[in-house]
Order: C-alpha cells, then structure tokens, then sequence
C-alpha cells in the first residue's frame, strides 16, 4: 500500500519561493502517475500540476504554469513542487496524490486514489 507524506510548507511573502515535496513509500513509484492539488479555505479542492510515471510528460493549472514546476525522482521516491513567484491567492493546503488504479484526466482528482495529509502554504502580501 502506498503512503504519501508531503513536506516543505510555510510562511513566505509574495514574489517568494517555496520547494514542496512528497515521499511516496512502494516499490511500483515510476509506474502511476503523481499530482498536486491544492485547497483554500471555504474553496474545492483544485488541481495545481501532474506528472506522468515516466516523468515525460507534466501538466500544469493556467493559474501556476510559468511559476511552479513539478518533477519525480524515480529512485529516491520523491515529487517536488518547486513554486516560485508566489502570489497570496496561492495560499492553501497542498496535497499530493498519486493515481495508481485509475486512468483518464491527469486534472481530476477523482483520478486518483491515494493522498498525503497535506501541507499549509501561506503567502503574505
């Protein structure tokens, strides 16, 4: 069974950066694809970036392409969510997921099966 455990939130101000990551426990972690999600308060949960198993292929809301970028790192087990030019309606909490059963959508989150507990960002203005 595989276990996500996000790291890296805080507190930072706008124009500011922030590194997020996921550990993701399993032997089978280049197989499923990995994404990011995020929810702010009183708002749906909301689809932030993707990325295939491979790595080959990565997706992006409209709302963070041009300043998030999502990799993997298929020996180590680990997706990071590099956000740069943060902006205070990105505050939220972040969630990664990993979809192994499903297919389909990489922006659905009913597209995966799997979640982290989350972690809070914060950006001040």
């Amino acid at each position: 069974q595989v276990q996500l455990v996000e790291s890296g939130g805080g507190l930072v101000q706008a124009g500011g950066s922030l590194r997020l990551s996921c550990a993701a426990s399993g032997r089978t972690f280049s197989t499923y694809a990995m994404g990011w999600f995020r929810q702010a308060p009183g708002k749906e949960r909301e689809f932030v970036a993707a990325i295939s198993g491979s790595g080959g292929s990565t997706y992006y809301a409209d709302s963070v392409k041009g300043r998030f970028t999502i990799s993997r790192d298929n020996v180590k087990n680990m997706v990071p969510l590099q956000m740069n030019s943060l902006k205070p309606e990105d505050t939220a909490v972040y969630y990664c997921a990993a979809r192994i059963r499903y297919s389909g959508s990489y922006y659905d989150s009913n597209k995966y099966d799997t979640w982290g507990q989350g972690t809070q960002v914060t950006v001040s203005s």
